[in-house]
């Protein structure tokens, strides 16, 4: 019978320093998690929705401590508490103690139809956090934001590009920016705070959506590919930075998290290459993009579940180029070759067999 996860006691400890982590079941939440505990770090509360999302951490746990050639991490030592960014009263419990907060909870979803749903969990949900953050007096808060969350430029996007309202803005976008924002409202009421814009993040664990969805897709074999090209980055980097970040003694500013600037073709190649099945062999155009969502958007009406959306379809041929170099900068931070993430990432779908 599987132990279970040290759960919260009715009384909770108040100690010397308690590290928060919403979203500890997400991708960037469950390797963050490991990461702080092979850093060392002793007191770590992680909140949950449902118990059965738990299990894959644990998972994620056994396999990256039987990769690891130096470190370990002990599942057992995460404090795990049931609470949700939307849920005031539980997560103001789950803020007792704490001192220091990662807040990686969040929904993505390019749907307009998931609009509101968006708006409450990343947008209220993040308000929520500031305003728990603000009154337990926490020293700091690492928000997980996203590119999405930054402007468009002809040249490569940094971190002072500013995003603008524009009918092409998915609705996963303006949640994001709008998230950003009640971040910065803390920083004015008093708040240390570091945001980090990742692109594209790669991790293995989670293959139902998102990127990790990606690679049981081609897994699967996937004919085509499209043109466009954006930023991607592995999740250990993105923890790694996210850590780093947190003990350094920058505060209130952005960081953009990106390995490698690629086009998806030289991406669906590596993974296709990784996983050992044929390569997308033809290229989607753009015209033929544009009418997939508007299919897509017209079965919708008669109750399909939409795949393909106009601004998913949009960033499918759109080529974005974002600037890395602030971090490496300031911090000497070194990225990892996104081709060997893409290798172990196969290497972890393939074993676990998903």
């Amino acid at each position: 019978m599987r132990k279970p996860p040290r759960q919260e006691s009715k009384n909770i400890t108040n100690f010397a320093a308690m590290i928060l982590v919403t979203g500890g079941t997400g991708l960037v939440g469950s390797h963050l998690l490991w990461e702080l505990l092979v850093q060392g770090e002793k007191n770590i509360r992680a909140i949950y929705r449902t118990q059965e999302k738990i299990d894959p951490v644990e998972s994620l746990f056994k396999w990256k401590n039987e990769q690891s050639e130096s470190a370990a991490a002990d599942f057992y030592k995460i404090e795990w508490m049931q609470a949700d960014v939307t849920d005031i009263p539980a997560l103001t419990e789950a803020f007792s103690g704490i001192t220091n907060v990662y807040h990686c909870a969040a929904l993505v979803s390019f749907s307009p139809k998931r609009f509101e749903t968006l708006q409450k969990i990343n947008v209220e949900g993040t308000a929520n956090v500031v305003n728990l953050c603000l009154k337990n007096k926490i020293q700091k808060l690492c928000y997980v934001s996203s590119v999405a969350a930054l402007g468009d430029s002809p040249k490569a996007v940094t971190e002072e590009t500013q995003w603008e309202a524009t009918k092409e803005n998915s609705v996963y976008s303006i949640s994001k920016f709008a998230s950003e924002m009640e971040v910065w409202r803390g920083t004015q009421e008093g708040l240390d705070v570091v945001v980090v814009n990742p692109g594209v993040i790669f991790g293995e664990g989670f293959y139902k959506g998102g990127s990790g969805a990606l690679f049981r897709t081609v897994q699967k074999g996937l004919k085509y590919s499209v043109p466009g090209a954006t930023g991607f980055v592995d999740v250990e980097d993105v923890v790694r930075a996210m850590v780093l970040l947190m003990h350094a003694s920058v505060k209130n500013e952005r960081f953009i998290l990106v390995s490698h600037n690629l086009k998806f073709k030289i991406i669906l190649d590596q993974i296709a290459k990784a996983l050992g099945v044929a390569l997308p062999n033809k290229e989607l155009k753009k015209w033929q993009l544009d009418l997939a969502w508007k299919l897509d958007w017209f079965a919708s009406l008669f109750g399909k579940r939409r795949k393909l959306t106009k601004s998913t379809a949009r960033s499918a041929y759109t080529e974005s180029v974002y600037d890395n170099s602030k971090l490496k900068k300031e911090l000497g931070f070194e990225y990892r070759d996104i081709e060997s993430t893409i290798s172990r990432i196969a290497k972890h779908l393939t074993a676990y067999r998903f």
